[in-house]
């Protein structure tokens, strides 16, 4: 028995000796932790992206160009992201601050399974706005994201200076009938399935009627369709044509006094360029047709959507503003 509890103390010394060991090693690997942690917070910081947490999802924020100059919001499409504005923030942000969000349901903002009305996401940008101490900004929207900045502006006239739209669909008889794939992936078990299968190439696929010049996709559009859940991917486009179905956006804009650029592209095989002149009864709303370009103009044309955006953001931006 003596001779056991000796062994048994001298195993219990042995792990005495081993555990400062075991303590250093601890925290090395602890501290290697916090220092990933603080060099990623660091590089989101210089890149200026970061994670705004609202109270039903986290919202994805870039923010380029000087903090005090007037302020963008940039507002994407349905299943795009912050990534589809690249090729036209280096010009915007050497005069303005830049602010791009990913929609709830896109990019690397919260995916919940509701709450994609428009209603909520024009909610949802102001309470970013809000966060970011911006007093007011004009709103650039393409597609979709045009009827959250209308929402928005009616929820809240106060934030927004003046409004363009690229290729937003006025009403419901402007959106043009796609392939059989993407109208088939709404349906359910079998859009489920084909979602589920989807590659690279299908993504492409289904992307290529925004685009009419033949551009090299970044990879980063790819991933923030392939990010997407199934639910964030069907509801957002549904919702959108609930909105307009209710009221066109150039019945929501004409009454809201606000400058409107509407900016499409000739050829676009989204929505019929045609449809651009219903926003004609919106109050000194100016119409841009971009020659040759598809639905997405500041990927197919972004010089000629530099050129047009900034001739607008001269005539209309406010003085720079912040709350604190």
């Amino acid at each position: 028995m003596s001779e056991d509890i000796r062994l048994g103390r001298s195993g219990d010394a042995g792990r005495r000796k081993r555990r400062p060991g075991a303590i250093v090693l601890g925290a090395i690997v602890a501290a290697l932790a916090v220092n990933t942690v603080l060099a990623s917070r660091d590089t989101a910081a210089a890149t200026g992206e970061r994670q705004v947490r609202l109270r039903d999802g986290d919202l994805h924020v870039v923010d380029d160009g000087p903090p005090d100059a007037p302020a963008l919001l940039l507002i994407h499409g349905n299943a795009s992201s912050t990534a589809w504005w690249d090729p036209v923030v280096p010009a915007l942000a050497a005069r303005y601050r830049v602010i791009r969000v990913d929609l709830l349901g896109h990019g690397q903002s919260a995916k919940p399974i509701a709450r994609y009305d428009v209603p909520a996401q024009g909610r949802r940008s102001a309470e970013l706005l809000d966060e970011l101490g911006v007093a007011n900004a004009t709103i650039i929207a393409h597609s979709m994201g045009g009827m959250v900045a209308t929402a928005l502006a009616e929820r809240r006239p106060d934030l927004v200076t003046a409004l363009a739209l690229i290729d937003s669909a006025p009403s419901p008889g402007a959106p043009i009938r796609q392939p059989l794939i993407p109208r088939l992936v709404p349906v359910p078990v079998l859009g489920q399935l084909l979602w589920r299968l989807r590659a690279d190439e299908q993504i492409r696929a289904g992307l290529a009627t925004a685009f009419t010049r033949d551009i090299d996709l970044p990879a980063a559009v790819i991933d923030g369709v392939r990010g997407m859940t199934y639910r964030s991917f069907t509801k957002s486009p549904k919702e959108a044509g609930r909105f307009i179905a209710a009221r066109t956006l150039p019945d929501r804009l004409a009454v809201l006094d606000r400058p409107v650029l509407v900016i499409f592209g000739s050829e676009d095989r989204r929505v019929r360029s045609a449809a651009a002149q219903e926003y004609q009864i919106v109050p000194d709303a100016r119409i841009e047709m971009v020659p040759g370009v598809g639905h997405t103009p500041m990927l197919e044309d972004p010089q000629r959507t530099i050129d047009l955006l900034l001739d607008f953001l001269a005539r209309h931006n406010a003085a720079p503003t912040r709350r604190d």
